[in-house]
């Protein structure tokens, strides 16, 4: 076992003092969170003061009091409605009896973790138009804690520091530039005194690196890029080498587009090793034809660090190792899912691994010490590649190749991945791994003579409305009926599942595990369960009126359990899928609201407003073939990524078949063209797209309308 962990009890008692199992701060004063308490998390089982509950970022907590004996009993204790209407995809912080969380629009709100009483309330003013920058939502994942501050990273790029007593903003330090399409929506972490946090904008084209500040003034201590910068004769040995595995001329040069390799989400942490383990991201754009072409034009390479687990030393952020889980990648597959750290007998060996399910769909068990493969399986069908050889490199499909062939595949996973940012969790006692893992193929068709748009849209060198489905009502119910979300128990040593249970729609929750046999997780069919660790058994089940993807937690306070979770649909897959077709029961709304559970609670949610539907009635479809072509192609590359492929529509953004300004070419320019809506995160597209190009955009959204309208129905689809 770990040293560390073991210790870690003791760690924190000798530490705290006096601190009591149930009360961590006392009356606030004093040094606050340290070095010591962060270690020895796991010895608090009160409190939940890291973002994975312990650096391990197992979530589990040993705590019983709620169990598959009584967890028919658990209510709803208290719930607080949020002031934003998007995804909400934060795991709250508690400590000594107050509930911290993000939320959407990076914005932050304490409350008192037993009653809902709102304490204070803080919002960064992160612009509107930043949301344009933003792949996958305007979405924030959380917070970190040092001393008596809370660390907040925003969707523009700041790292904030506030006091957790009164939420005011002691420092803020802008980590990207700003100039550029970055942002920030994942949660830092803190390691004795330093605040480390990544980025995300890969999709935009943007250079990755993570980085560590002072949490006492926000000073930048140290920088790792993920990827070179085209010129490396200065860079640092680690790139250097990287430099070999890139081709052509595109990185750092005057057509540059970055590279990609964002650290926008995991990170994990072992002390006793002081190694820092970051998942990097996808390459920028995802085509390696164009990110890294050889002489012959097609693309080359494994382009490191793309879609790797590396350690780091944390003081430092020198490299330790790596490990790549999708050489050359050109499907977005990122290695930016949850890490996670445990120690197991393996062949009768007791090993110090880390696990990781990225989207490629192979479960990965690593020694964390060297960076050896242990073991890798597929947990999701794949057509990629049909396993892993004796060096750990994937034994690839040949067809799915789609950079090398130049032709269309439809490749499995597609690049949502097998499983997304949403967390998993260990249960230690029954030695398994609960996976939110889904399964949707997607057609990646290479866009012909790609250039790269620095001002607005998806980088990425596919047509991203090729894979569109043709306007047959039955043909895209059968298509979304083949979409599955699975929640995965994966035995880690034999590299099998135990058991499975499937949902009827995908985007499904993180994970929480519990010492007392329970595994929580809400859903996209807008319910939150608890399922029996060993078996998947549902043991529970509350109607929760919205779609789930954040992940639960649970805590103490005065000797009562607790469990919490921050409900909200939003996020990639929610904003860009067919709202009516998600699953059987309709289109899942958002209802962004905290809810906080425990034995006996007797709150009730506030009565279900039910979605107006709104029928669809554009105006006559009278352009041209060619325009309305044009209008398609557009439309693929600067429009699906928020408003859907196809012009589907979704429940969480506007579903532009049934837009105001869809009969008024003047009030469609004022929105696209001249930006109206900016503050709303509509910015203008000038820039990007002639007005021709924009009324060809309208003009393909009123056909698909009309198709649409003709097919399904006046009102068959409703949204908000």
């Amino acid at each position: 076992m770990n040293k560390a962990y073991l210790a870690a009890p003791l760690l924190a008692l000798a530490a705290l003092g006096a601190w009591g199992c149930s009360e961590l701060m006392g009356d606030g004063a004093g040094e606050g969170i340290t070095a010591a308490m962060l270690v020895g998390a796991d010895g608090d089982s009160a409190n939940w003061i890291s973002h994975g509950r312990t650096y391990s970022e197992q979530r589990f907590s040993p705590l019983d009091q709620i169990n598959a004996e009584n967890v028919g009993e658990l209510g709803l204790a208290w719930f607080a409605d949020m002031d934003t209407a998007r995804g909400q995809e934060a795991t709250p912080l508690v400590l000594d009896g107050k509930l911290y969380l993000t939320t959407a629009w990076s914005k932050v709100k304490a409350f008192d973790a037993a009653t809902g009483e709102k304490l204070w309330e803080y919002d960064p003013k992160v612009p509107g138009e930043t949301a344009v920058k933003a792949c996958c939502d305007v979405v924030n994942r959380g917070l970190a804690t040092w001393g008596n501050s809370l660390f907040l990273g925003t969707l523009d790029g700041r790292l904030v520091s506030l006091d957790r007593d009164t939420g005011e903003v002691q420092w803020e330090k802008a980590t990207v530039d700003q100039t550029k399409s970055y942002t920030v929506t994942g949660a830092p972490r803190v390691i004795d005194g330093k605040v480390i946090i990544g980025n995300g904008g890969a999709e935009f084209g943007v250079r990755g690196y993570v980085a560590a500040y002072s949490a006492e003034d926000g000073e930048e201590l140290w920088r790792f890029y993920t990827v070179p910068d085209g010129d490396s004769s200065d860079d640092p040995e680690y790139l250097q080498k990287a430099a070999d595995t890139w081709f052509g001329d595109v990185l750092g040069s005057d057509n540059g587009i970055g590279g990609g390799g964002t650290v926008w989400d995991s990170m994990a942490y072992d002390p006793d090793l002081n190694l820092l383990y970051i998942g990097v991201g996808n390459g920028s754009p995802w085509n390696r034809a164009y990110r890294s072409p050889g002489e012959d034009g097609t693309g080359e390479g494994d382009n490191l660090y793309l879609s790797s687990i590396v350690a780091l030393n944390p003081d430092t952020g020198e490299y330790a190792w790596h490990y790549q889980t999708t050489p050359g990648e050109t499907w977005d597959y990122t290695a930016t899912q949850h890490i996670i750290l445990a120690d197991m007998e393996i062949d009768g060996e007791e090993r110090q691994v880390l696990m990781q399910a990225p989207k490629n769909g192979f479960f990965y068990v690593i020694d964390r010490a060297t960076g050896e493969l242990i073991s890798g399986k597929p947990y999701i069908p794949i057509n990629w590649a049909t396993g892993l050889d004796e060096n750990g490199r994937p034994i690839e499909n040949p067809e799915t190749r789609v950079d090398k062939t130049g032709k269309p595949a439809l490749v499995l996973p597609g690049p949502l991945g097998g499983h997304n940012w949403h967390p998993m969790a260990f249960h230690p006692g029954e030695g398994l791994v609960y996976i939110p893992a889904f399964e949707a193929a997607t057609v990646y068709a290479p866009e012909a003579d790609w250039k790269p748009d620095r001002a607005r849209g998806f980088n990425v060198g596919y047509n991203l409305g090729a894979g569109d489905l043709p306007p047959d009502m039955g043909f895209r119910r059968e298509v979304y009926g083949t979409v599955k979300g699975k929640l995965v128990a994966w035995d880690p040593v034999k590299q099998e599942a135990r058991w499975t249970v499937e949902f009827p729609g995908p985007w499904n929750g993180g994970l929480l595990a519990t010492g007392g046999g329970l595994v929580f997780q809400g859903n996209s069919s807008s319910e939150f369960a608890a399922y029996a660790a060993g078996s998947g058994e549902k043991l529970w089940s509350f109607a929760a009126q919205t779609g789930i993807v954040a992940p639960p937690v649970t805590y103490t306070v005065d000797g009562e359990q607790y469990v919490a979770v921050l409900a909200g649909w939003g996020g990639a897959y929610a904003i860009t899928a067919d709202g009516g077709l998600i699953n059987d029961a309709g289109p899942v709304r958002n209802v962004s609201r905290l809810m906080v559970f425990k034995l006996g609670g007797t709150a009730a949610l506030p009565e279900e407003k039910p979605l107006v539907a709104l029928p669809l009635d554009p105006p006559p479809s009278r352009a041209s073939a060619e325009t309305i072509a044009l209008g398609a192609s557009k439309y693929a590359r600067y429009c699906a990524v928020c408003h859907a492929p196809g012009a589907v529509g979704s429940t969480v953004l506007p579903d532009l078949r049934r837009s105001g300004t869809l009969g008024n070419a003047e009030s469609w320019q004022a929105v696209v063209h001249d930006g109206i809506l900016k503050d709303n995160g509509m910015v203008s597209f000038k820039d990007s797209l002639s007005k021709d190009e924009i009324d060809a955009i309208r003009a393909y959204v009123i056909q698909r309308a009309n198709e649409d309208k003709a097919i399904e129905g006046a009102g068959k689809v409703a949204r908000r």
